[in-house]
């Protein structure tokens, strides 16, 4: 009898002290788009987190782009949203004016935390009316890859890739292949607005031609004048004149580059990992080329969130994984499953002789990150102007005008509201 009690007894003390353990236990969701490698590692990350930190768990929800923005618009206004979210950073605006985002904890989270520990264009991106929203893991920049073997075809040195965008042009036209007909068949360069053009023509040409896209609070669009025009015109004339690629070419820009239809692109630094596992492909990554000594580059980032309305423990939670995710250990090792650079400034030394990460690094010294109050939207006005050029043979000049005064009819009215 007595044995039968103090088995009773023992059974229920387990019990009891499972139900203290799931009542101490803390569960946030964490919410991102769906990105293979991002997934993979977030999955690995989440384990480690967890078991640094055994009151907590996190779950992970993933959409697909296309459908993300909808997704957030549709939960997280009726309470059935993430505590932490992804997001990508020209996305911010419209996040906070949405209340969509709370300010993060500015003890943890404040000027001297990002200046310490972010390059400069973050710092300045992630704060929207004197506060800060976000904190990213990883961040982007662009550079300009090559095929090594299409060089060697063409008669060009392979490990000698154009400095200037005049050597851009002409290896260009050089690498250029065109059937009986005068049909495009190798691109000497990948010319895709919806890929990395719209930002290679938004802050880096423009930059380049001596042109300011944007007044400083970015709520007023300066591209439109001789010197953008000049910009928009020697990109556009690549595809109209030069005929070195024409967009979605081959598909697109990666696709062709993949392969071997495209000599040359501008990519990001989040292509690493895809072109390293393709077998047989020789390829280089340089610095994007200069114009008259100006060097520029676009700096971009997915970062991190904490939704509005989370509070209490789970925004205790919240912090710590946001804290987690964001390190510099993290950092290193996004950079290493992702191919994303490490938003440290601090951690690009020891990159600083890797012929394939260095360029995308070095980029990050004159980069640009432009504020954006609808990034989606914002691009397609830029993309469209260049398909007005090529397929309705319209005046660059005149194409960009009426970028122009679009845009400052959609910034004008996120204002207003």
């Amino acid at each position: 009898m007595k044995v039968k009690k103090a088995l009773v007894f023992a059974i229920l003390m387990a019990v009891m002290a499972v139900a203290v353990v799931g009542a101490q236990t803390v569960t946030i969701t964490y919410w991102q788009y769906f990105y293979e490698s991002k997934v993979k590692l977030m999955d690995e990350l989440i384990k480690m987190f967890e078991q640094q930190n055994p009151g907590i768990k996190v779950e992970q929800v993933t959409f697909p782009y296309e459908s993300y923005n909808q997704k957030v618009a549709a939960s997280i206004p009726a309470g059935e949203g993430p505590d932490v979210i992804n997001l990508f950073y020209g996305w911010l605006p419209m996040y906070v004016k949405a209340g969509y985002l709370q300010e993060l904890p500015p003890n943890e989270f404040n000027k001297a935390f990002f200046e310490k520990n972010y390059y400069n264009f973050v710092a300045e991106s992630v704060e929207f009316n004197g506060k800060y929203y976000s904190a990213p893991t990883a961040v982007r920049t662009l550079a300009l890859i090559w095929n090594k073997k299409l060089f060697k075809e063409a008669g060009l040195d392979p490990e000698k890739p154009p400095k200037t965008l005049d050597e851009l042009a002409a290896y260009a036209r050089k690498l250029s292949k065109y059937d009986g007909q005068g049909n495009l068949v190798q691109a000497g360069l990948a010319m895709q607005p919806t890929g990395q053009g719209h930002n290679w023509i938004r802050e880096i040409l423009f930059r380049q031609f001596v042109n300011t896209p944007y007044s400083k609070d970015y709520r007023k669009v300066t591209y439109a004048d001789d010197k953008g025009i000049a910009a928009f015109r020697w990109y556009t004339d690549l595809i109209v004149k030069d005929k070195v690629g024409y967009p979605n070419f081959a598909t697109d820009d990666v696709t062709a580059f993949r392969s071997g239809k495209a000599a040359m692109n501008i990519d990001g630094s989040f292509r690493i990992a895809t072109l390293n596992a393709i077998k047989d492909l020789e390829w280089g990554a340089a610095e994007l080329p200069s114009h008259n000594g100006i060097k520029s580059n676009y700096a971009s980032y997915w970062t991190h969130a904490i939704v509005a309305g989370v509070s209490g423990k789970k925004l205790e939670a919240s912090v710590k994984f946001l804290k987690f995710i964001t390190s510099p250990e993290v950092q290193e090792l996004w950079l290493q499953k992702v191919g994303e650079l490490p938003a440290n400034p601090s951690l690009a030394v020891k990159y600083k002789d890797n012929p394939v990460y260095a360029p995308f690094f070095n980029g990050l010294a004159y980069a640009h990150a432009s504020q954006f109050v609808d990034e989606a939207g914002q691009r397609t006005i830029l993309v469209d102007a260049v398909d007005k050029v090529w397929l309705k043979k319209v005046d660059p000049a005149i194409a960009l005008r009426e970028a122009a005064a679009a845009e400052q009819k959609l910034i004008d009215e996120f204002w207003k509201k």
